[in-house]
C-alpha cells in the first residue's frame, strides 16, 4: 500500500450521498414532551429513494420523531445531483439548516473556514466508546485544525466494477485484471452487440468519481494528485496528468459506453445493466444498495464486483480503488441552547451505533467497528464486505479540490469523452486549482 492509502480496517462503508437547505431551527413556544421546551430543527437530506439505505435512514429519522414528540423536525430530502449546489448556495446565504448531509474533506475545510459549523469534540469527549469505535483516519476527513465536525455514517468506496458474469461466459470474455483485458473484452462485447459498460453522466460528477479517480491514481499515483491539489510540486499540466487524461479518453475511443451517456443518469445506467443490455458498469459502493432492491434476481446472482484493471507502467497501487469515508451530518454553527442539544441527540441516532448497525444492514459499508452478520446479509453485499477487506483507498478527485476545480474535472471529463484536447483541460484545471489557493 502506498504511504498515502488511508489504514482502513475490517469494517467498511459506502458512500450515499445527501442534502441540505436553508433556515435555522427555532425554538416554538410551551412546553413539549414532560414539560421540555419544544424545538424545532431542519435537516436536509437525500434520502428520498427506495434503495435500501434510504429506507433505513428514513426509518431512523421516524424513530428519533416518535421517541421525542418534544423536537419537531422539518425535513426535507432532494435528489443526490442537487445536493452539493444547494449546500453551498446555502452557504454563500449564510442560510444553512441546523442539519445537514455533507461531505469530508474540500467541503469540510470550505464550511469550516466560513464558519458554518458547530463542532462536536465535546459532544464525542462524553462519548469514548461510539468515538474510539471508527476504523483508523476515520474522523481525518472532518477535522480542521484539531476541531473535528460531524462523524461518517457509511464508507464508500467509489470505483468498483459491477459484471455480470453470465454475459461474460456467455462470450468467452475473461473479467479484465489488465488495461488490454479490458480493451479485448470491449471488442468482444461491441462485436456481439452486447454494450460493454453501461455509463450515466448526466450528472457530471460520475465519470470524475466512479471512473477517473481510480483511473488516474493508478497512472500517476496518489503521491502525486496530492502534492498537484496542494500547488506544492506538482501541477495538473505535469506529464503524467496528460496521460491520465488521455488513458480515460481512450475509453470512449474503443466505444466502452453506450451511445448518449452524457445523457443518462446513474439510475438509467443501472437499468441498462439490471435488463441484461450491459455487461459492466461502474460506480461506488453505493450502487449495491439500489441494484440489490431493483435488478431481477437471475442478474443479482450473475454479478460479481470487482476493481478496475491495472495499468501497465502506472505509478499508483493497481490493487487500489478511490474512496472516501461516509457522508456526515453537519450541526450549523448558529445552534444553541436547547436546539444545539437537540441537534447533537439526532446526530448520535443516525450517526451513533444503532445508526451504524441499521446503515450496515442496509447493504451499505460503514466505517465502524462491527462484524457483518454474513448469514443475514445479501450475497452481493458479502462479496463487497469482503473485497474491500484487502482494497487499499486512494483519494477521490472532488474530496481534495476546491468547489470551483472540481467543477472544471466534471465538466471536463464530459468534454474529453465527446473528443476533447486532454492538454486544454488540464491547463484549465491547473489554473484554476492554482487560483483557488492563491497561489
Amino acid at each position: 500500500m502506498k504511504k498515502n492509502h488511508m489504514k482502513l480496517g475490517v469494517v467498511l462503508t459506502l458512500c450515499a450521498s445527501v442534502l441540505a437547505a436553508c433556515g435555522g431551527g427555532n425554538a416554538g413556544q410551551g412546553g413539549g414532551a414532560a414539560g421540555q421546551e419544544k424545538v424545532t430543527l431542519t435537516i436536509w437530506h437525500n434520502w428520498a429513494g427506495q434503495d435500501a439505505k434510504a429506507v433505513a435512514m428514513r426509518g431512523l429519522l421516524d424513530e428519533f420523531g416518535a421517541a421525542h414528540p418534544e423536537i419537531e423536525l422539518e425535513i426535507e430530502g432532494l435528489p443526490t445531483d442537487g445536493l452539493k449546489t444547494r449546500l453551498r448556495t446555502a452557504a454563500a446565504a449564510d442560510e444553512m439548516p441546523d442539519l445537514f448531509v455533507m461531505w469530508p474533506d474540500a467541503m469540510t475545510k470550505e464550511f469550516a473556514a466560513g464558519d458554518l459549523l458547530q463542532p462536536i469534540n465535546e459532544f464525542l469527549d462524553s462519548k469514548p466508546e461510539w468515538k474510539n469505535n471508527f476504523i483508523p483516519n476515520a474522523l481525518d476527513g472532518y477535522t480542521v485544525d484539531g476541531s473535528i465536525y460531524s462523524v461518517p455514517m457509511n464508507l464508500a468506496p467509489t470505483s468498483l466494477i459491477y459484471y455480470n458474469q453470465s454475459i461474460f461466459d456467455q462470450y468467452g470474455v475473461k473479467v479484465p485484471e489488465t488495461w488490454d483485458e479490458l480493451k479485448a473484452a470491449v471488442e468482444t462485447f461491441n462485436q456481439n452487440g452486447v454494450i460493454p459498460i453501461a455509463l450515466g453522466n448526466k450528472a457530471n460528477w460520475v465519470a470524475q468519481s466512479t471512473i477517473f479517480s481510480s483511473l488516474a491514481d493508478r497512472v500517476t499515483g496518489s503521491e502525486w494528485f496530492l502534492k498537484a491539489a496542494a500547488q506544492d510540486g506538482a501541477t495538473f499540466e505535469d506529464p503524467q496528468f496528460i496521460a491520465a487524461l488521455e488513458k480515460m479518453q481512450e475509453l470512449s475511443e474503443m466505444k466502452a459506453f453506450q451511445d448518449g451517456f452524457n445523457s443518462i443518469d446513474e439510475t438509467q445506467m443501472m437499468q441498462l445493466y439490471a435488463q441484461g443490455q450491459a455487461a459492466m458498469f461502474i460506480s461506488g459502493g453505493w450502487a449495491l444498495s439500489n441494484l440489490v432492491k431493483t435488478a431481477p434476481e437471475e442478474v443479482l446472482n450473475a454479478t460479481n464486483i470487482t476493481i478496475l484493471p491495472s495499468v501497465e507502467g502506472g505509478l499508483g497501487d493497481q490493487k487500489a480503488t478511490s474512496g472516501v469515508v461516509g457522508t456526515g451530518l453537519g450541526v450549523s454553527k448558529k445552534l444553541e441552547g436547547a436546539e444545539k442539544d437537540a441537534a447533537l441527540e439526532l446526530l448520535y441516532a443516525m450517526a451513533g451505533p444503532e445508526g451504524q448497525k441499521a446503515t450496515l444492514e442496509s447493504s451499505t459499508l460503514v466505517s465502524y467497528n462491527i462484524e457483518l452478520d454474513e448469514s443475514k446479509a445479501h450475497p452481493l453485499f458479502v462479496k463487497l464486505y469482503n473485497l474491500m477487506k484487502t482494497t487499499p483507498i486512494t483519494p477521490v478527485y472532488d474530496a481534495k479540490l476546491s468547489s470551483a476545480s472540481v467543477e472544471v474535472i466534471n465538466n471536463g471529463l464530459q468534454e474529453l469523452l465527446m473528443g476533447g484536447n486532454p492538454a486544454d483541460i488540464a491547463k484549465k484545471l491547473q489554473d484554476t486549482q492554482a487560483r483557488e489557493l492563491g497561489k
